[in-house]
């Protein structure tokens, strides 16, 4: 499938997609601002990095925590994100710690942070701090897609977790749910032929990244955040490992809403993401690092989260440990 490219000025925001619209980054962004990236993104975009004013290449590491080192040493009203959620997760939270400032993005993975003000503050900012969502996106399919096929496939899943949530909470609407089950299409089918279809994944991240960021997240994501930030696995294959096995509890609360999403992942979204997670070549919790005597550490935390309630009923503390148990 190839995805057209499209202009979309949505309010503050544009957004511009299509493979080969990287070429637009000098007009877009000027030159002279600070950028955020990692060696990986920066080799592929050498043209956005000559640009820069300043470079600064964002380690890995929890967004809060890396937030409140660079911040000290990143200057100028321009930042421009260049890289996967964690990369552009890290900007929107420097801007939102010094405002007025304006981000910039470009994704080289399917985490779609470049389409959500959903981020952590840096360490030390109030919590009742306004969130950032990026003033550009700029999305070229050659970069966004351009992960090895594994880290690729676990980047898909978390994709998929964003367009299965968008249409259960009680903020869903009929344009997010829309965008959702779109985005799950595409999601599904680009990994039908045996080499995975970059356009397709990334108009997918895109249109997944609209809806949850409309509609915000609950069960699924609080799940998959809580391993990462407390058992230590990473964002992508945190998301990949559990999305089976929270999908089975999302339906259970809304099986109308998930027949849905079924159809639009061609009839069976479970079926779907195992998939996905086989060209993933990931599989359980216990593959990840995770040691079985955690997860009671990850059920209690995940328990206290109060997004459980965007997907009604609430998970209670018992339900949450079956799931990563049964992804153990």
């Amino acid at each position: 499938m190839f995805a057209d490219s499209f202009r979309w000025q949505d309010g503050e925001r544009l957004v511009l997609f299509g493979r080969g619209t990287l070429a637009e980054a000098p007009e877009l962004l000027g030159e002279g601002y600070a950028l955020l990236t990692t060696p990986r993104a920066a080799a592929a975009a050498p043209v956005v990095v000559e640009r820069a004013g300043a470079v600064h290449h964002v380690e890995p590491g929890r967004v809060d925590e890396l937030a409140a080192v660079l911040r000290p040493d990143v200057e100028g009203d321009r930042l421009v994100a260049l890289g996967g959620g964690r990369v552009i997760d890290v900007a929107k939270a420097l801007a939102a710690a010094e405002p007025p400032r304006h981000v910039a993005a470009i994704p080289t993975t399917l985490s779609a942070a470049e389409m959500t003000p959903l981020h952590r503050h840096a360490t030390g900012v109030p919590a009742d701090t306004p969130h950032v969502r990026p003033a550009i996106v700029l999305n070229d399919a050659a970069l966004c897609a351009s992960q090895p096929e594994p880290e690729l496939a676990a980047s898909a899943l978390n994709s998929l977790s964003h367009a299965a949530e968008a249409p259960l909470t009680p903020l869903a609407n009929p344009v997010a749910t829309l965008a959702a089950h779109e985005a799950a299409r595409l999601l599904a089918d680009a990994f039908a032929p045996a080499e995975p279809d970059g356009d397709a994944l990334a108009l997918g991240s895109l249109l997944a990244g609209y809806a949850i960021s409309s509609t915000g997240y609950g069960l699924h994501h609080v799940l998959s955040q809580t391993a990462v930030r407390l058992g230590g696995v990473g964002h992508g294959p945190a998301n990949a490992v559990l999305l089976p096995h929270t999908l089975a509890a999302l339906r259970r609360r809304s099986p109308e809403r998930m027949e849905a999403f079924d159809d639009a992942c061609g009839g069976d979204a479970i079926g779907a993401a195992n998939c996905i997670l086989e060209r993933a070549r990931l599989r359980r919790l216990r593959d990840l690092g995770v040691p079985v005597e955690r997860l009671v550490d990850l059920a209690d935390a995940a328990a206290e989260r109060g997004e459980l309630a965007l997907t009604p009923p609430a998970a209670d503390r018992d339900e949450i440990l079956a799931i990563y148990e049964a992804a153990w």
